[in-house]
């Protein structure tokens, strides 16, 4: 994954419109003047403000930044102009010049197309669960136009006026995943108003419709991954660690969001014929295993939590991008905020080469990571110094 530009202050600008639509959202829905659309508050507006288009244009980001700085001192300006009356006329002034000024960008430029769910949030948390069902009903009902592997060249594409397209790209990334459930649900048209994709509403519900966005998520890093074949596979769209339920030892089972928060985690494929690796203080190891059953027996020093569930298996293989039968003894990795940075291959000794979601110019690394010993010291140091800015649709996640 090659993320937007790094620059911390798109990211603060991006929070900052997100959180204001949010929270026009929650007023409008609270007065009563919008109503809910599969069970979360409807977006009212045909329009909204266009984050993804900031991402791309630093130009109009930078108008829409100083515009806001200069409403903010406008306010400012007279605030203090409502206290200090002997100033009030330089004050209000003073206010009025800075709105006169301000580079205000384009509303054409600034807006875009909304839809009723526009902020909906997933509720699936991208759990292993939610792949699987969602991996169920691609196949059922996408695979046929975009294809098994998401590159839109399923045995009916040929057919159709439009050519499906490719998952395994950016188009993810470009908009938000409410946005993505509203069109699986209505379906799409082209500018003249032909469809160009059906309506499922008829056929999946609103739990059948986020899982398979996540699958899409999974089928579109794993596609990447395979067709690079570990070298080179940057995720065009990248992935939080995955939901799932964790046992150690003997213990309850845990939610693996809510285990050592801030931990590095690090997820290994195990079967029969693999042995278990060795626990490591820099990240928890989980093991996947094909029926979601711990091994029999942990020697010492190995690794002893556990995913519960045996669809973990089938998710981590659709992420990876290896088939089921050859998924033991891959490894994902993920960094401290959760998202999944580096895959492993058996056999093979950790390196840079195993970066499938990059933040950030290469020339950072240099700058911020020190030289480390072996291969997987230095991709922890470099995970570390890189975090991930992301957002996604204009919108962070």
């Amino acid at each position: 994954m090659s993320g937007p530009p790094p620059q911390a202050w798109l990211n603060a600008l991006l929070v900052l419109i997100e959180k204001f639509q949010l929270g026009l959202l929650s007023l409008w829905h609270a007065l009563g003047l919008t109503g809910d659309s599969h069970g979360q508050p409807a977006w009212p507006w045909a329009a909204r403000i266009a984050g993804e288009t900031l991402l791309i244009d630093l130009g109009l980001a930078r108008q829409l930044g100083l515009s806001l700085c200069a409403l903010a001192f406008a306010l400012l300006a007279v605030v203090l102009a409502l206290a200090w009356r002997r100033h009030r006329g330089v004050l209000l002034a003073v206010a009025a010049l800075a709105l006169v000024v301000a580079p205000w960008p384009s509303a054409a430029l600034l807006l875009g197309p909304a839809v009723p769910t526009s902020f909906h949030a997933s509720p699936t948390r991208f759990s292993v669960d939610a792949i699987a069902l969602g991996a169920r009903v691609y196949g059922q009902h996408c695979a046929g136009c975009h294809g098994a592997d998401g590159r839109g060249e399923g045995r009916l594409a040929a057919t159709l006026a439009q050519w499906p397209p490719t998952l395994v790209s950016p188009l993810l990334a470009r908009r938000a995943d409410g946005e993505l459930f509203w069109h699986v649900q209505a379906g799409m048209r082209d500018r003249h108003g032909r469809p160009t994709m059906p309506a499922f509403r008829d056929a999946l519900g609103a739990r059948e419709t986020w899982a398979v966005i996540d699958y899409m998520k999974a089928l579109s890093a794993g596609s990447t991954a395979g067709s690079a074949a570990g070298t080179d596979g940057n995720w065009p769209v990248p992935l939080r660690l995955p939901e799932m339920a964790i046992r150690c030892g003997t213990d309850a089972p845990l939610a693996l969001s809510q285990w050592r928060g801030g931990q590095r985690v690090r997820l290994v494929a195990v079967d029969g014929a693999a042995s278990l690796p060795y626990e490591d203080p820099r990240f928890l190891t989980v093991l996947v295993t094909p029926d979601g059953k711990p091994p029999a027996q942990v020697p010492r020093f190995r690794a002893g939590c556990t995913a519960t569930s045996p669809n973990a298996w089938q998710a981590l293989a659709s992420i990876a991008g290896e088939a089921p039968a050859r998924l033991a003894g891959t490894q994902l990795l993920a960094d401290r905020a959760g998202w999944l940075r580096a895959r492993g291959a058996p056999g093979r000794q950790w390196s840079d080469a195993d970066l499938v979601c990059v933040s950030g110019p290469a020339a950072t690394t240099s700058r911020n990571v020190a030289p480390a010993a072996d291969g997987l010291t230095a991709l922890l140091l470099r995970m570390d110094a890189e975090p991930v800015r992301f957002v996604k649709g204009g919108l962070i996640h």
